[in-house]
């Protein structure tokens, strides 16, 4: 499991961006960077930088997975056919973390990597500790039942600044959910635009 280095605020902060859509993001206050410089004009970014910061913003979004995973799943989203960005995307929401972070049974992604490590995750009826595990449409995820009445579960469950979106079908009840369709971009509920095209364009340069 990679281990995240840096502060999540620092994050939002450096793209001025509340990229996981936090009420207590520093950036609900002041949108400059952190640093007594944090507040100087910018300059204009060139389009390196702006393709940079497209891929560190959707890498950070998904807990900040390491730069070799995030480079293998352009590798293979460019292999598929249709549309690069797209299928970035859709191999992004298929990890097991996104998606039980998506059906609402942890509040954060970075809760959602610790809980699947964890072991209180189950993919059609078996453990699975591996957080970058690849769902396929149809897979039902559950939380274990003596997880089911942990804190940060049911914390999540009264979080009201999300919905889960049509393309993962949840029951609450008996804390499952199923994979329904591979979600395209415009389906994905980022709290903030995301430009995966950006980011095929800077692994292709």
């Amino acid at each position: 499991m990679t281990k995240r280095h840096e502060a999540k605020y620092k994050l939002d902060r450096r793209m001025g961006e509340n990229i996981w859509g936090r009420p207590k993001s520093p950036v609900n206050r002041r949108e400059y960077g952190p640093g007594q410089h944090g507040q100087r004009r910018k300059s204009k970014l060139s389009d390196f930088g702006v393709q940079l910061k497209a891929k560190q913003k959707l890498r950070g979004y998904y807990a900040n997975i390491s730069e070799k995973q995030f480079r293998g799943i352009y590798d293979e989203a460019i292999r598929m056919k249709g549309d690069s960005g797209a299928n970035m995307v859709g191999l992004l929401e298929r990890r097991l973390d996104a998606m039980i972070y998506r059906a609402k049974f942890v509040p954060t992604v970075f809760a959602a990597r610790q809980f699947v490590s964890h072991g209180h995750i189950k993919v059609n009826g078996r453990r699975v500790t591996i957080s970058s595990y690849r769902l396929k449409v149809g897979d039902v995820v559950e939380v274990k039942d003596s997880s089911r009445e942990l804190t940060l579960v049911l914390e999540a469950k009264a979080l009201a600044e999300r919905d889960v979106p049509d393309y993962i079908e949840v029951d609450h009840a008996k804390m499952t959910a199923k994979l329904a369709r591979v979600p395209a971009p415009g389906d994905v509920p980022y709290p903030v635009m995301m430009e995966p095209h950006l980011v095929v364009e800077f692994y292709s340069r």
